[in-house]
């Protein structure tokens, strides 16, 4: 039995939790293709008056100390949208969460999972899932493969020590999410090439960017096809209004049209696809610091992203199309297009398509055929409580 006296306190108010964010940024810094964040940014994710996520669910952060010195922390947090999905889509009724883990040896961190399990019981929980940080919208799962190279832009970082940790407090796989690397340099292969022409040729399909001067209603229908598209995925949770709202006013600084496309059918739009450069290569440059000059690099990447590698957060195409070929057509031409405007105009080389579900096998298809590679791995854990 082990005679530590490690202390794990519940945080309480804005203080706490700026203690708590920067704890996190302490075990980040550690590792060395870590991309320091915005410390504003990650504040406002753990504050419920400004996170919308809080609009549907409900957390608990955890600090672990030992001799007074901060060791690790943890959050447990109950989705009440996720509650109402089928259990077969991997959440649930009596399904809580755990996330932004991060422990200085295998010890605290049974201690911190423990408590967040506690606490999660309490609530009437009767299995967790983890880590998600905190929305399953933000950073969904560890990092189990990729930690030789630099995380893109809104993607995890963990040490690989942690999964070894997790696994040690009985928790078990659940899904993993891949991540695939593609060298965009080069023109896709032959195959693809023809499908792409043979859908330009087709008068019902029109590809078109994002407008920016109908923001808000693009992403609506951006946000509907996602929706519908991934409505019966593993994980998904449903867009509220609130949420809408905020990722409007979040990615409109950070979206170029010519990079993030819809797909209209007959004028309908029926699929889309969202490409974000990837400002954690000015981040890192500035070390996550605004001032005094990181406004500068920021700001220039933000108008002219010359350079940037490219990562393809979401992609969608409507659930009645699924089945059908229209499916991948749609895909394989909005990749081409974005694949050929990142290269034209910012002179990207790399791009990075990601998360996707391992068992998701259209995708899965998608990126064999324009011969990428996985580089990154994220597993999410289960347990019974």
């Amino acid at each position: 039995m082990s005679d530590r006296n490690i202390v794990i306190e519940a945080v309480e108010g804005k203080k706490q939790r700026a203690a708590f964010v920067d704890i996190g940024r302490e075990f980040a810094a550690r590792e060395p293709h870590n991309v320091p964040q915005l410390r504003s940014e990650q504040l406002e994710l753990v504050d419920p008056d400004k996170n919308p996520f809080f609009g549907h669910a409900e957390a608990q952060l955890f600090i672990a100390y030992e001799g007074g010195k901060p060791v690790g922390r943890i959050a447990a947090h109950i989705d009440k949208l996720a509650l109402e999905l089928p259990p077969e889509q991997g959440m649930g009724p009596g399904t809580g969460m755990f996330g932004y883990f991060d422990a200085e040896d295998e010890e605290v961190a049974k201690s911190l999972i423990s408590r967040a399990e506690d606490w999660l019981r309490a609530k009437g929980m009767t299995r967790v899932i983890g880590p998600i940080s905190l929305s399953i919208w933000e950073e969904p799962g560890l990092l189990v493969k990729g930690q030789d190279h630099s995380p893109m832009i809104m993607m995890g970082h963990d040490p690989a020590h942690y999964a070894g940790w997790i696994e040690g407090a009985g928790f078990t796989h659940a899904k993993s999410l891949l991540t695939y690397d593609l060298d965009i340099s080069t023109p896709f292969p032959r195959i693809v090439q023809r499908i792409v022409q043979s859908g330009e040729r087709n008068e019902r399909i029109r590809l078109r960017g994002v407008d920016k001067s109908r923001w808000v209603e693009e992403i609506r229908t951006v946000l509907e096809i996602l929706n519908d598209a991934w409505s019966t995925n593993w994980g998904f949770v449903p867009f509220t209004e609130a949420e809408i709202e905020h990722a409007a006013k979040k990615l409109k600084p950070v979206v170029r049209p010519e990079l993030n496309m819809i797909a209209e059918l007959d004028g309908r739009p029926v699929a889309f696809m969202v490409v974000l450069p990837d400002l954690n290569e000015v981040l890192k440059k500035v070390r996550g610091k605004l001032f005094p000059f990181g406004w500068f690099h920021l700001l220039r990447a933000l108008r002219k992203p010359t350079g940037l590698g490219m990562r393809v957060p979401l992609m969608g195409v409507r659930k009645e199309f699924q089945s059908s070929r229209l499916a991948s057509q749609l895909a394989f031409m909005m990749i081409s297009k974005i694949r050929d405007n990142a290269t034209e105009q910012y002179g990207s080389k790399r791009a990075e398509i990601g998360w996707i579900l391992d068992d998701n096998k259209g995708m899965v298809a998608i990126a064999d055929a324009i011969e990428s590679s996985i580089n990154r791995e994220y597993v999410i854990y289960e347990k019974a409580l």
